[in-house]
């Protein structure tokens, strides 16, 4: 039976200078894996990139599974953040523009260092990361039933469970697909013709 990564970090930093420590050994990671992919990020690589020794690299993380581990927390973190910042933002908001700028607000999230998006898609299984993930997702989810709650009056009867299922997994489908395959969608020129189709598409099913 293969071994269970250990992805969990060996101690959390509580004072300055160790938390700027950690931090470095994260970004090293992140680096690492979009310039050399994840077979070349060794341990004695990270703790080169980032500075610092590798016996301080393992006073905090027992491994490079807990280093990706951590990069795909942090850039989950990133992601999470401009997408309830848009929710509490379009609370108010009729359903047409509330929709669109959560629609901007994803693909902006995604846009967020595409390039580490990409790998950290692929590593996300292997780290056993994907409860994370599924966390991320029923947040967005009950955060987005609230605002059809709250606007219930706007859109056809329907279950806003059901609803915002549909809705939240449409727009991180077209966004992330977009990210990892097809990137001309996300230039300056593309992103706002996506933007139009996505809401369109959402819209058109609310009401």
């Amino acid at each position: 039976m293969a071994r269970k990564p250990l992805t969990k970090p060996r101690k959390h930093a509580s004072q300055e200078r160790s938390r700027a420590t950690v931090d470095a050994l994260i970004e090293a990671t992140a680096r690492i894996l979009v310039r050399e992919g994840f077979d070349k990020a060794s341990t004695n690589r990270i703790a080169e990139v980032a500075g610092v020794s590798v016996g301080s690299l393992y006073q905090y993380f027992p491994g490079k599974d807990a280093l990706v581990a951590a990069v795909i927390e942090r850039h989950h973190q990133e992601i999470m953040q401009v997408v309830r910042a848009a929710l509490a933002e379009i609370a108010s908001q009729p359903v047409k523009k509330g929709v669109r700028r959560l629609v901007a607000a994803a693909i902006e999230a995604h846009r967020i260092d595409p390039k580490l998006h990409r790998v950290l898609a692929e590593q996300i299984p292997r780290t056993g990361r994907l409860e994370n993930v599924e966390a991320f997702n029923r947040e967005t989810y009950a955060l987005f039933r609230t605002y059809l709650e709250g606007h219930s009056d706007e859109i056809r009867m329907v279950d806003l469970g059901l609803a915002a299922f549909v809705c939240g997994t449409s727009i991180e489908a077209l966004t992330h697909t977009a990210v990892l395959h097809r990137s001309d969608m996300l230039s300056d020129e593309a992103v706002g013709k996506l933007v139009d189709e996505t809401t369109r598409l959402v819209v058109g099913y609310l009401q």
